[in-house]
């Protein structure tokens, strides 16, 4: 009688797993078929001071009496 209490709570236990483990999400990783475009569009200003920084070290170099 033990044994058949045992038994009938462990067949109870396999089908509560089963019914559980029936009802998971699968997550699945697949590759795309085209490939992946990223667009930037990106504006790149820059200002280029040599002229100004020559001025300067002529400025400086110079005995002028600046200082």
């Amino acid at each position: 009688m033990l044994l058949l209490k045992s038994l009938h709570k462990a067949v109870l236990l396999m089908g509560l797993l089963g019914l559980l483990s029936a009802c998971t999400p699968t997550v699945q990783v697949a590759l795309p078929n085209e490939p992946i475009n990223i667009n930037l569009n990106v504006k790149i200003q820059h200002e280029i001071l040599i002229k100004v920084d020559k001025q300067l070290d002529a400025m400086f170099s110079e005995s002028s009496g600046l200082f």
